[in-house]
Formats: C-alpha cells, structure tokens, sequence
C-alpha cells in the first residue's frame, strides 16, 4: 500500500506534467515555448555551439597567436576556431543571437547550414540575416507561427504602410506602397485571397488616402467597404468610364509638379521635385490606391465592340501602372490566374506590378505567372501551399527575394465596421464624385426593454 501511495504521489503530479506540456504544445504553442522550449533550446545551444560548428563546417583554423598562446598556458588540444557568439535574445516566438564570422567565412556559409543547425538545437526553423558585413543574425523560430497566425504587438504602420500578414520567421509583413508601388496578388477560390484584400481595405481605411475600386464581381468583394470607398465599379461597363477619369487625375498631377518644376534660380534644392512627394504638404494631393478584382474580367470580350473597349481599359491600366507612382496613384491587381493568353496588353502590365502575392493556385503555370519572372525557385513553394491552410501565401518581389506569409483572420463584417467608422477620412475629389457607391444603412438596433413582458393569462 505504502509503495502504491508513493507511486501516486510521485507519478501522478509527472504525468500532469506531461499532459499538460503536450496539450500546451498542440494547442497554445506559444505558451509551451515560453515555459518548456525556450530554456530548453537555450541550454542546447550553450552547451553545443563550439561542437555544432564545427560539425557544420562552420569553423575556422586557429590564428599562429591563439595556436602559440594555447600552447603556452594550457596543454589541452587546439581546436578550430567558431563564429564569435553574442548575447542571447528570446523572443515570444524563438530566439536570436548574432554571430561574427571568422575570417574567410561568408553569410552563405551560415545560411547553407540552416537546417542542420535548426534540427542540433531542436526549433522549428533557423533563419539567416546580414546585419553588416561579417555579422550575421541567427532567427530561431520556435514553433510553426503560421499555423494560428498572431500579429505582433508592436506594429507601427504609417502612411501608406499597412502590415497585413505575418512571415514564416515571425516578422510582420508589411504592404508598403511607397517602396513597392503596384502588387499582383493570385490566387484560387478560396485561397485566402480574399481575405488577404480585406486587410489591406481595413487597414488604409484609417489613414488619408482615397480608395477605389473595381470589382466586376457585381461588387460582392467591395461593396461591403462602400462608406469608405471614393470609387466603385462593378462591371467593366463602369469601369471603361471610371478609368479615363483616374488617367486625367494623374495627368492633373503631372500638370501640378510641371508647374512647381519652373525652377526660379533662388529655389532650394530640397524645393526641386518629380512627384507629389516633394510638393509642400498644403498643395500635396492625396494618394489613391486602386483595388483591381478579378482582372481577367477586364479582360474578357464577346462581341467586337467589347473587345475595342477591352484594348481601351488595358491601355489605361498599362498607362496607371508606368506613370501612377509620381502622381500618387497606386495599383492594387488581384486574380485567379493572369496570363498572356488573357490578350494583348497582359504581359505588359503584369510587368509594371513589382510586388507578387502568390496564395494557393491550381496549376503551376499560374504560380509561374506570378513568381516565375522575379523568383524562379519560390514556384515550388506556392505549389506546394495545401487548401487546408487558407490565407498561406508566398510574396516576392523584383530583387529576387521571397518568403511564406499568411493573413490571419479577419471578419467581413469586422472590416466593413472599420471602413464605417473612418467614412469622415473620405476625400474630397471632386472628379471622382459620380462614382461615389451608396453606403448602405446601418440597420438601427431594437432597444430591449427594461422590464421583460409577461404573457396575458386568461
């Protein structure tokens, strides 16, 4: 009895332990990496890094100095020199540490052995920084952060800068539309794309900045930020007459920075411009993002006339893309698939869009259409995206460069909320007026009365 007693008294507080532990670690990740993974993959990687080094070939023969001053003071073995360590950080997520290369050593060298170095300590991922020359930073992520995506807490957005997804070392990623002027996001049904959209509306919707939108959709994605929208078209009806208003705006603004460009020879220099971004702050106009959905409807044609019209839309859209930057007009395009084989005028503009968003597509010819041309290598990984993980995507842009990202979730109504609330951020452009779309009514709540009715009894 005395031994099963013991037994209970011991083994059962373990065996909660454990259970507990595991819950955590399959259910609030998060919490289990705070508690048991962190210290855990901290004492691995003191207690390894000399010899993990060097399993990775990541050291170096010791200076002829170290080798005679070992020599002289010690008798033990001269082992080969590591990458110099820094302070450890923990993060909420993994850890970071920086490393200072030895001599002959490169930051390829270090991100080449990124996976031997995640499996050696036992984290989810490694990732591979360049802070300055012969400095490298170490991100260790501790768990998969993109299967329950939560932001950061600290984000700092600004003025056309929205963070709108998290990447897969868990670090914001940020939509910012002065760096990277237009994006093509692809995507299949249900894909996330979608929601990736809603993001970026809700997100711009409180900062002072028009929003338009073409939606051939009848509207359905847009419609539901109409407060907050200085534009609407849903069919390419109205978007044939909506775009030859958006070219005159930026020829408009061309016209305003031609005029401050008459350079008197008492101008300073910081004066001298070649975008609304020089203009003084009270003649500035005010940015536009344009919300392209479902492109290839713009596309598609039936008879002669739409086709005419088609060529037209293109046209302008092509204009957008290479002269909107300097005015202050930004394109937003997003579609299932956007190939040549849509007609004339769609490698050209798909061109012009440097950012690519790449969530889940159904053939890999799509992927390549969006990734093929800028980070061949990231085609792979879009096709690889499974349909039980909606809102995982792979962003990449001109310099080659790409990494997994996912929106995390954000309710339609949630975003129409926000654009109702920021409706008083509508700008005023009078241009664009007639394309204004009818907000619709909030529905009034039905007040609850204070005493609860009875019923009438006979």
């Amino acid at each position: 009895m005395t031994d099963l007693t013991t037994l209970l008294e011991v083994g059962g507080p373990v065996a909660a332990l454990g259970g507990g532990a595991a819950y955590a670690r399959a259910r609030h990740p998060g919490v289990y990496w705070s508690t048991v993974g962190l210290p855990v993959s901290t004492v691995r990687l003191l207690s390894s890094y000399g010899s993990v080094m060097e399993a990775c070939g990541l050291t170096v023969a010791p200076s002829r100095l170290r080798v005679l001053a070992v020599k002289a003071t010690t008798r033990r073995e001269v082992r080969p020199v590591p990458p110099r360590r820094g302070i450890i950080r923990p993060t909420a997520t993994g850890l970071r540490v920086r490393l200072r290369l030895a001599p002959g050593q490169e930051p390829a060298d270090v991100a080449a052995s990124a996976e031997r170095l995640r499996h050696a300590w036992g984290v989810h991922a490694v990732y591979v920084t360049t802070i300055k020359p012969g400095v490298v930073e170490l991100r260790l992520v501790g768990f998969d952060v993109l299967r329950r995506v939560r932001m950061p807490r600290k984000l700092h957005p600004d003025l056309l800068r929205v963070p709108v997804a998290l990447r897969e070392d868990a670090t914001p990623f940020v939509r910012d539309y002065r760096t990277v002027p237009h994006q093509l996001t692809l995507g299949a049904t249900l894909s996330g794309k979608s929601m990736y959209l809603r993001h970026l509306v809700a997100g711009l919707a409180r900062q002072p900045v028009a929003l338009v939108g073409i939606d051939c959709k009848r509207g359905v994605e847009l419609a539901p930020f109409a407060p907050r929208l200085s534009a609407l078209a849903t069919d390419p009806g109205q978007a044939a007459e909506l775009l030859p208003v958006l070219i005159k705006e930026m020829e408009d603004r061309y016209d305003l920075i031609k005029a401050r460009q008459g350079i008197a020879p008492n101008t300073p220099d910081e004066e001298i411009t070649s975008d609304i971004w020089g203009l003084p702050e009270h003649e500035r106009p005010v940015p536009v993002v344009l919300f392209v959905d479902e492109v290839a409807e713009l596309f598609l044609v039936v008879t002669k006339k739409d086709e005419e019209r088609r060529d037209e839309m293109v046209t302008q859209l092509i204009r957008l893309a290479q002269l909107g930057r300097a005015a202050g007009i930004y394109l937003e395009v997003c579609g299932q698939r956007f190939g040549a084989e849509l007609g004339k005028g769609a490698t050209m503009l798909r061109a012009q869009l440097t950012g690519r968003v790449c969530h889940r597509v159904n053939d890999e010819a799509s992927a390549k259409m969006a990734l093929g041309d800028i980070a061949p290598e990231a085609v792979s990984a879009a096709c690889a995206i499974a349909p039980e993980r909606p809102g995982l995507a792979v962003a990449g842009d001109t310099s080659g460069g790409w990494s997994r990202i996912r929106t995390p979730y954000l309710s339609l109504g949630a975003a129409a909320e926000t654009c109702r609330e920021s409706a008083d951020l509508v700008p005023d452009l009078p241009a664009l007026k007639p394309f204004r779309p009818d907000a619709p009514l909030q529905p009034a709540e039905t007040p609850s009365p204070v005493v609860r009715p009875r019923p009438v009894t006979d």
